[in-house]
């Protein structure tokens, strides 16, 4: 009889449950996002093994929505894939969604508390720092000051190739080279590298390889408790890495303030100088300025390497669109040799090209994950639940076929009319390959003059070839998402100087 109480209790007590669910729910609570079933402790990890994370995240938000919910472990993350979501998201609730989601690897000594990429906006020290790169590197005002070195910088790029014409070049690893210097001069007056030299593969691979520990899984951050065994190692591998490129920077730095220490040296007048200048004062401190430049060029020369050498390959794999842009620059140039800066601003086909190659392959296609400060957020008619990770999938979200006509072929003559307009502030939410809101990327500035200057360059001082027996039908656009998005296969191009 005790027994059948029980029961009739228990009964009755999951009933009350489910009602009170119900009607919550039809009280118009939001609810939990959808999305794959999660396996005990591991959650949804399995579902994501496989292929290209944003091409997986895509397949699974067709499947469950544009707002879905993934467990990896004990962590909950939910996922955006569609402008409208993305639109909500940053509209309503920037603020709330401006913290970061920190990787362990990135805790490695103390670097995520120094960095700006990864501090809280909340931080008082973020907002300092955030406002100096605004104010001093990326600026109109700065930017000008600094555009002679940069189109110095884009001619010894040219001269590089020029020596290597009639021959096979690897694109990327040239422009990597290029990128690096061209920051390292505009920010600092100094090359870091030899362009095309395994000096400058040589920090790309380290700087690949810290990017890669932060994104691979890790236990750590699967199972925060774990954290303090740090049992991949990855903490510590991220550690040595660091150090080496703090290392290079440190080195810049050391040898200015040693220049500056002799009253025959005149400031070199960049922006170093006024980092310097900053420090001496008391605005900030010896570590912000090694951190400031270290988040500076591992951020900017990659992104801008490799959106040069994914805009080059659509274009040898689009003979017609090639021979477009090239009629327009030498239209617009006449019988100019060297381009400056604003002859490549007044190019719109070439920046109808270089959007195009950015919405189909942007170098970030997963946006650096937000993390959920505070309850109360919801996207879609969902709730994203405090601690929360927020992940945008750019990728997904610059194909939706909502938004775009024929979204997976390339098609440059879409921004020329309505989406001529687009930019890449983040505030056309179906064109956000730098991100949007409060932690957009602060370099969108730079990115707008450099690449379209360096594109320019090479189109007007080359014809450019595939390696004898490739067609252009036969070229390999296949994407591989490590530490960006990068070609399966480097592309590798012949330049033949323009009689």
């Amino acid at each position: 009889m005790e027994r059948a109480s029980w029961l009739l209790l228990a009964t009755l007590a999951i009933s009350l449950l489910c009602y009170l669910a119900n009607l919550r729910r039809r009280s118009g609570a939001p609810r939990r996002p959808p999305g794959p079933r999660p396996l005990p402790l591991i959650g949804n990890i399995l579902d994501l093994r496989g292929g290209n994370l944003h091409h997986t995240l895509a397949g699974l938000a067709r499947a469950h929505g544009p707002v879905m919910r993934l467990e990896l472990g004990l962590a909950a993350a939910v996922v955006v894939s569609s402008r409208g979501a993305a639109m909500e998201a940053f509209t309503r609730h920037d603020r709330r969604l401006a913290a970061r989601a920190v990787p362990d690897a990135v805790r490695a000594l103390g670097f995520a508390d120094r960095s700006v990429v990864w501090m809280p906006s909340s931080d008082p020290r973020w907002k300092n720092l955030r406002g100096i790169v605004a104010a001093h590197i990326f600026a109109p005002r700065s930017l000008a000051a600094a555009r002679g070195v940069r189109e110095r910088k884009v001619r010894d790029l040219v001269d590089y190739l020029r020596g290597r014409a009639g021959e096979e070049v690897e694109v990327g690893q040239a422009m990597y080279g290029g990128a690096l210097n061209l920051l390292s001069n505009a920010f600092c007056s100094a090359d870091v590298v030899n362009v095309g030299a395994g000096s400058a593969q040589g920090l790309r691979e380290v700087v690949e390889d810290l990017v890669s520990l932060i994104a691979k899984p890790n236990v750590s951050d699967l199972f925060p408790f774990l954290r303090p065994l740090d049992l991949q190692g990855r903490r510590r591998h991220a550690a040595r890495q660091i150090e080496k490129v703090l290392r290079v920077l440190d080195g810049i730095v050391d040898r200015r303030l040693a220049s500056s220490a002799s009253s025959t040296d005149k400031q070199q007048g960049d922006f170093l100088d006024t980092l310097l200048e900053l420090m001496s004062t008391g605005k900030i401190t010896r570590e912000d300025v090694t951190t400031i430049l270290s988040d500076v060029f591992i951020a900017g020369s990659d992104t801008i390497a490799i959106t040069v050498e994914w805009t080059m390959a659509e274009l040898l794999r689009n003979p017609t669109a090639m021979g477009k842009v090239r009629a327009e620059i030498n239209g617009a140039l006449g019988g100019k040799d060297a381009i400056e800066e604003p002859d490549a601003a007044g190019l719109p086909y070439l920046h109808a090209v270089m959007k195009e190659a950015m919405r189909l392959h942007p170098v970030a296609p997963i946006l650096l994950p937000r993390r959920a400060a505070e309850d109360g957020i919801e996207i879609g008619g969902y709730a994203v639940s405090k601690g929360s990770t927020v992940i945008f999938n750019a990728w997904a979200i610059m194909r939706d076929p909502v938004c775009w006509e024929r979204p997976d072929e390339f098609r440059p003559e879409r921004f020329l009319d309505e989406a001529a307009k687009v930019d890449f502030r983040g505030k056309d939410f179906e064109f956000i390959p730098f991100g949007s809101g409060r932690r957009v990327c602060p370099g969108v500035p730079m990115a707008e003059r450099v690449v379209p200057l360096i594109l320019a360059s090479l189109l007007r001082a080359f014809e450019w070839r595939l390696p004898d027996g490739m067609s252009s039908e036969k070229l390999d656009v296949r994407e591989k998402f490590t530490t960006a998005n990068v070609m399966v296969v480097p592309l590798k191009a012949v330049p033949v100087i323009v009689a």
